[in-house]
């Protein structure tokens, strides 16, 4: 039972499963965790090798994996919500589980996140970059991408800071973890499954965001055209810390609709 992933919980009612990004853990969600706790159980989990679940192995590292291991732990139907990378975890689940996905959304996410042709996103080098660096200074990388999160935003030191200190509240995810889950934001393209999606689908951005441009929006509505979306407009790729009351706000009269509806 070693390698059962652990994951937190607090408040009542429906259940919606947060799932951290990149470089980070699920102490990201612990303020928009206690905004919503009165009306929802919030399930807030680790990726494998990540935070409280650092010592949880995925063999091989892959979206499937990850997918699995989350819904061997959450049994029950819930709304699964992924931020950056965990954007693609919550796609996969919504795929390969439907009846365990009552509705999903993406923050700051993408179904391809690198710059290809007409495609918008991440130049590969900056992700080579990244690689090179882990070898080097794990610890130097993360903070580097910490800044970059909150890259654009009107207040990038205050939002940079908050990030830092609930991230580093849990451990470390180590190099061989980085790597490996740099790998599937680098080599993952959901673009062609998109539309197989049959849960409610709202995405959600910042208009300031410079890992996923907004230029790319309208072209996940084509690929998603029965999916919501709202952009925020001070915010980068983390609009729940950098507008907590109008993310918050947004996010929970979603959920209300969606559920109720559902």
């Amino acid at each position: 039972m070693a390698n059962v992933l652990k994951y937190a919980s607090e408040g009542s009612g429906f259940p919606i499963v947060f799932i951290h990004g990149w470089g980070l853990n699920g102490g990201i969600w612990q303020p928009l965790a206690e905004r919503l706790a009165s009306d929802f159980r919030v399930i807030t989990i680790d990726m494998p090798g990540y935070g409280k679940n650092h010592t949880v192995s995925c063999h091989p590292y892959s979206l499937a994996n990850v997918a699995q291991q989350i819904c061997t732990v959450v049994t029950e139907p819930a709304v699964y919500i992924g931020w950056s990378l965990g954007g693609l975890v919550a796609n996969q689940i919504a795929l390969d589980f439907p009846e365990k996905t009552k509705a999903l959304v993406n923050i700051a996410s993408t179904p391809f996140f690198v710059q290809q042709n007409q495609w918008p996103g991440i130049d590969r080098t900056v992700l080579t970059n990244f690689h090179n660096q882990l070898s080097l200074d794990t610890k130097k990388t993360i903070e580097s991408f910490l800044k970059i999160q909150a890259m654009g935003s009107p207040h990038l030191r205050q939002d940079v800071k908050k990030i830092r200190e609930l991230v580093m509240a849990l451990p470390m995810a180590d190099k061989t973890t980085l790597d490996q889950s740099l790998n599937l934001l680098e080599s993952t393209d959901q673009r062609s499954r998109l539309g197989d999606i049959k849960a409610p689908y709202l995405r959600m951005y910042g208009k300031l965001d410079g890992l996923v441009p907004k230029t790319v929006i309208n072209k996940i509505d084509q690929l998603s055209p029965n999916s919501d979306h709202v952009i925020f407009e001070k915010s980068s790729h983390a609009p729940f810390i950098s507008e907590p009351e109008t993310f918050t706000e947004s996010l929970y009269s979603w959920l209300s609709q969606t559920l109720r509806q559902n």
